[in-house]
């Protein structure tokens, strides 16, 4: 693989992983959406009016242009997989930045993850 392609696969994958931070940084202050009846569609309709939300949508669009030039380039077999590089980035970012807890469980299956992309790129 180039490293122009890899680059523009990491770029999809960080956008994505932005995403899902932005996301759940603009839910976070609302609690958990839906618990009681009738609160569902009132909470939602907060969540998409919060700037993180909308970040985060606006980032998922942009990540779909890239991914496309991506899949372009590589076959799917090879860039689906590159998608896992989202769980690693998102478990850190979301321990330094939201505070979430990181178990040793998980840093375990982080480096699963890692060999199974570094095995999936090399092919």
């Amino acid at each position: 693989m180039r490293a122009q392609t890899f680059l523009i696969l990491l770029a999809g994958v960080l956008l994505n992983a932005g995403a899902q931070l932005l996301l759940k940084a603009g839910v976070q202050p609302l609690g958990a959406i839906g618990e009681t009846p009738g609160t569902l569609l009132p909470a939602l309709v907060t969540a998409f009016s919060r700037v993180p939300v909308l970040a985060g949508l606006a980032c998922y669009v942009v990540s779909v242009a890239v991914w496309l030039i991506a899949l372009s380039r590589v076959d799917v077999s090879i860039a689906y997989p590159m998608l896992s590089l989202g769980y690693i980035i998102n478990a850190i970012a979301a321990h330094y930045l939201l505070g979430e807890a990181v178990t040793l469980q998980r840093w375990l299956g982080i480096g699963f993850i890692i060999v199974g992309v570094w095995l999936v790129a090399r092919s």
